[in-house]
């Protein structure tokens, strides 16, 4: 091999990893996920307005069976959360919806 080889095969290695490695990101991209479903959310209008972090799940029980609020705990039925807020004599109410807040008359 010819030394004037050699030096063509090295500028072509040299050229295609200079040329694959690209830039570093723009300044005005996300360099996460969290950051780009947070830029998401703010765009859309679904981010908190005191820009503070989510509490998570609110209530306790399942997630997708969760129609009747008794505190924090969740129920599917209206008739098994007015069983655990305990009324007694008492009439039980059921206030809104998504998941409904259960309580006893006043």
């Amino acid at each position: 091999m010819s030394l004037r080889t050699i030096s063509l095969s090295l500028a072509l290695v040299v050229s295609l990893a200079l040329g694959c490695g690209g830039g570093p990101p723009r300044s005005d991209e996300p360099t996460t996920a969290k950051e780009k479903q947070r830029r998401e959310a703010e765009a859309s209008g679904e981010a908190d307005a005191n820009g503070g972090k989510w509490g998570g799940w609110r209530y306790t029980g399942d997630r997708n069976e969760c129609y009747f609020v008794v505190g924090r705990h969740c129920f599917k039925t209206e008739v098994a959360a007015c069983t655990a807020a305990k009324c007694g004599k008492k009439k039980c109410e059921t206030t809104g919806g998504g998941p409904a807040t259960v309580a006893c008359a006043k």
